[in-house]
């Protein structure tokens, strides 16, 4: 049974995933997700197949960069069948529907992706064998990366053969999500390397220096802006200040952050962010051992009661023009759009504030615009057609990461029962993937370029 895979998305860079199995007559899509920054992904229109002619269409996750094209796919005549996890679907319906309210599809053609994504998606259980169809069977992971995610592995007969779609994998101890698990053996793993340069650091390292961060910046009544995506990094980022404000250990090493008369308001200024956060809640079954026991003792940790929706775009006006000290989480997570610009046009320029970057940051954002003009003295960014000077304090927080980093990356594949028979990275800048490729081969790893 001959096979062919092409990469129509995230090859080379970190956004826009998309590739293309061929098997036994069966086309199987794997992730149709949006480009941001300066990424580029192959046009539908020159891909080897048409929407049309896609029988299955795979998810990994709800990351727009994973499901962003989805709309387009359904639109240029996709009827096949969508597979995913139970909570990738449940997640998926919010993202999908706040996409397109920023794209220049009509309500008509809205209502259509929504309606035909319903009808054709159907949800699955991880770690079941399934059988899809021409002798081709199928097995969803665990990814740990967000809630639902999942890695992915094919096999079929007549050669006996088998590959695994990694999906974007999760970093080991992400608060809320189970670790990774573990794939069977494959004949060719296709894997993430977004951070195959880069080691995070410990858990409990990153509370700390977010602890330290927000009692230095709150000292001098100014506001902490976080630019979040709202699915993962929002919920991750709650868990981990209720934890700060809750946690007896905590509590005890930042006692400015919990002094009875200075008490830090936490607003979660996103829309979308609250939702998810609500679907997540209700969907506390998909929940790590930790999370699941906080629960059960009485301590909801996604919610605590610092923590504020602002529920309208008046709301949002009234959080722009308050006083602080305050926390302000919203998206987007890279500032290409959403409420945070409009929070970084009015208080990027005010030296009282700070700016703390806990993801990623693709090329050409006016994320990595700020992280990285922050360092000179006139530096500056361009928002929405505003130059905004940069004189709020800009920090990294490393270690914020719903990906594996370097380590968890090697300790995965080098937890497998049997090494790959070979491994192409995928969904990483070149220097990651020349850095992770290196030591995979050292390891006695087969690395295709």
């Amino acid at each position: 049974m001959s096979h062919k895979i092409t990469h129509l998305g995230a090859e080379y860079t970190v956004t826009g995933s998309c590739h293309l199995l061929q098997v036994n007559g069966l086309n199987i899509l794997i992730d149709c997700g949006k480009v941001q920054g300066d990424d580029t992904a192959l046009p539908m229109n020159e891909w080897p197949v048409s929407p049309s002619e896609i029988h299955y269409l795979f998810l990994t996750h709800s990351h727009i960069d994973h499901i962003g094209r989805v709309p387009d796919l359904i639109l240029q005549g996709f009827v096949g069948e969508i597979i995913l996890t139970k909570a990738t679907k449940a997640l998926m319906h919010d993202m999908l529907e706040d996409a397109m309210g920023f794209s220049d599809l009509s309500e008509k053609q809205q209502e259509h992706v929504m309606e035909t994504l319903d009808a054709l998606s159907w949800s699955f259980e991880y770690d079941v064998l399934y059988d899809l169809k021409s002798g081709v069977r199928f097995q969803l992971g665990q990814a740990g990366h967000i809630l639902g995610s999942c890695f992915i592995r094919f096999e079929w007969d007549d050669p006996a053969y088998s590959v695994v779609f990694s999906g974007d994998l999760g970093a080991f101890d992400t608060p809320i999500l189970p670790d990774p698990s573990i794939p069977a053996p494959c004949d060719l793993l296709i894997m993430e390397s977004t951070y195959g340069d880069h080691c995070h650091g410990s858990r409990t390292e990153r509370v700390q220096r977010l602890g330290k961060a927000l009692t230095r910046a709150l000292n001098d009544g100014g506001k902490v802006f976080i630019p979040a995506f709202s699915l993962g990094r929002t919920q991750e980022l709650i868990y981990e200040m209720d934890r700060l404000f809750s946690d007896p250990h905590w509590r005890k090493e930042f006692p400015q952050l919990n002094h009875a008369e200075s008490k830090i308001p936490v607003f979660v200024d996103s829309p979308l962010g609250s939702k998810i956060t609500q679907i997540y809640s209700k969907l506390s079954d998909f929940w790590d051992i930790e999370a699941q026991d906080f629960l059960k003792s009485g301590d909801h940790p996604i919610a605590f009661d610092l923590l504020q929706t602002v529920n309208n775009y008046d709301e949002h006006k009234t959080l722009i023009e308050m006083d602080g000290p305050t926390i302000i989480l919203a998206g987007s997570g890279m500032c290409t759009g959403g409420r945070i610009v409009h929070h970084l046009r009015e208080g990027l320029s005010d030296p009282k504030n700070d700016v703390f970057f806990v993801g990623y940051q693709a090329q050409g954002t006016p994320g990595r615009a700020i992280v990285r003009y922050s360092q000179e003295p006139d530096g500056y960014v361009w928002l929405k057609n505003e130059k905004v000077s940069i004189k709020a304090e800009v920090q990294v927080l490393s270690g914020y990461s719903a990906h594996a980093d370097q380590q968890n990356l090697l300790d995965w594949v080098g937890a497998m029962e049997k090494k790959p028979g070979a491994i192409k990275l995928i969904h990483g800048e070149s220097a990651a993937q020349y850095t992770l490729g290196n030591m995979l081969s050292q390891r006695g790893y087969t690395v295709l370029k």
